[in-house]
């Protein structure tokens, strides 16, 4: 996937920035293969395939940058010439520059990203007619939304002036199927899906479909309660997206342009003290792990959470100037820029099962699905769609929908509880998690 062919062109386009009078700069190239297949109704919807090539280069003269990007046929020279021309009319920026050079990684983990198994089409053909058949098969399954199993492939490349030469590859695996159950106005919609680095590590086509079409079913005949003050447990599919809110308010960008809510707040209590949240860029076979960062760093594992307490946000190097820091090896390269991001993060698990959670509560809400943009990170307002399972004496009661679920993040995160389960083969992961006192808006 990544080619000698590569980083010899990285290399010449750093080497050109140089000669064309950049003080410093660095290349990356970005290779990607992906092709899917979408069934329904037993037959072929769509057969879908893309292959990328693109690099960028970044050049700066003195604390001025400009970045450049085009495909790997173009001449390094001319890039170069106009890369630097860009940079020396571009606003001076005090906090850019490349990493320091002490913090570059000298031998990148090998961290076993990359699945050389490539399926044909046909072979995704199978999987996908596999998860839609065992989603039609489901007691109730009325119609079905279709299945699809894509695969792809991606190589990196980056080269600095200051002597970082790097490249790692990975591969993605995935199946989702979408199943529906009931007629008409009463027709209910549920899915399904399952991504890995290794395709051994999917979950089984049987599985997928059945799940969906079972969920879909689960749905019907939904009731709305009346609007209150209730506990919500969140399964750990829409978790995760608690935690994805989470990973933005700790990035170090928000932080610098004053936009993240927990700006004042390192060091401090915001959380219960038996609350954990990770950052693993390094784990084997992560679904977002890298051997380095966008800047040729190696990122640190951070316990960004630890008892409660706030401890880390995510840096890239220009962001922790910024702020006073040095980089935790978290900067991800965007068309212009080196910007912090999360890599393999994790609300741990604690030591109740969702069970035993369940049963602690008299009434309250299961969600299975949150709909709606109304999530402010700004000012913390939380607003969202939601459906699923009313809860009454511990257990699930009936089916819940077009209800509106309400707080303030702040809250949220001081009333917040792990369950015991978690699945990490996603980049950001979650247990089922208990948050107490939300407004709903019923009927």
């Amino acid at each position: 996937m990544v080619h000698n062919s590569q980083i010899d062109k990285a290399s010449a386009l750093v080497e050109a920035a140089r000669k064309a009078g950049a003080d410093s700069a660095d290349a990356v190239i970005i290779r990607s293969r992906s092709v899917s297949v979408s069934v329904r109704l037993g037959k072929v919807e769509a057969t879908e395939a893309s292959e990328n090539d693109d690099f960028s280069l970044r050049v700066f003269v003195g604390k001025k940058v400009a970045s450049i990007s085009a495909n790997l046929s173009a001449d390094p020279a001319s890039l170069a010439e106009r890369a630097v021309a860009m940079a020396k009319v571009s606003p001076e920026n005090p906090f850019e520059g490349l990493a320091d050079r002490s913090l570059l990684v000298k031998n990148p983990k090998d961290l076993d990203l990359y699945d050389p198994f490539v399926p044909d089409s046909e072979r995704l053909t199978e999987e996908a007619l596999e998860i839609e058949n065992a989603s039609l098969s489901v007691k109730g399954v009325t119609n079905s939304g279709g299945a699809t199993s894509a695969y792809g492939s991606g190589g990196l490349v980056l080269v600095t002036s200051d002597g970082f030469c790097g490249s790692y590859q990975s591969s993605r695996f995935s199946y989702s199927c979408s199943a529906l159950a009931g007629e008409g106005t009463a027709m209910e919609r549920d899915y399904d899906y399952t991504t890995a680095l290794h395709h051994e590590d999917l979950d089984k086509t049987t599985k997928i479909g059945k799940n969906a079409g079972e969920r879909a079913v689960r749905r019907l005949n939904a009731q709305k309660p009346k609007t209150g003050t209730v506990n919500v447990i969140f399964e750990p599919r829409m978790a995760r997206g608690i935690a994805g809110h989470i990973a933005s308010m700790v990035n170090g960008a928000a932080v610098a342009r004053k936009t993240s809510l927990l700006q004042n707040r390192m060091g401090e209590q915001i959380m219960k003290p038996t609350i954990t949240i990770t950052d693993q860029p390094l784990k084997k076979r992560g679904n977002a792990s890298r051997p380095f960062d966008g800047e040729g760093v190696e990122g640190m594992a951070l316990n960004i959470i630890e008892n409660g307490v706030l401890e880390h946000w995510f840096l890239s190097s220009s962001v922790a100037r910024e702020l006073h820091l040095q980089t935790n090896g978290h900067g991800v390269r965007s068309a212009s820029s080196v910007q912090p991001a999360s890599t393999n993060f994790a609300i741990e698990p604690g030591n109740q099962t969702p069970e035993d959670m369940m049963k602690a509560i008299k009434t309250g809400f299961y969600v299975t699905e949150l709909f709606g943009h109304g999530v402010d990170l700004v000012t913390g307002q939380y607003s969202r769609g939601a459906s699923g399972f009313w809860i009454e004496n511990g257990e699930l009661a009936y089916p819940v929908s077009e209800v509106t679920l309400g707080s303030n993040l702040i809250d949220m995160l001081s009333h917040l509880t792990p369950a015991s389960d978690i699945d990490r083969r996603y980049g950001t992961a979650a247990p089922t998690l208990l948050i107490e006192g939300m407004t709903l808006a019923g009927k």
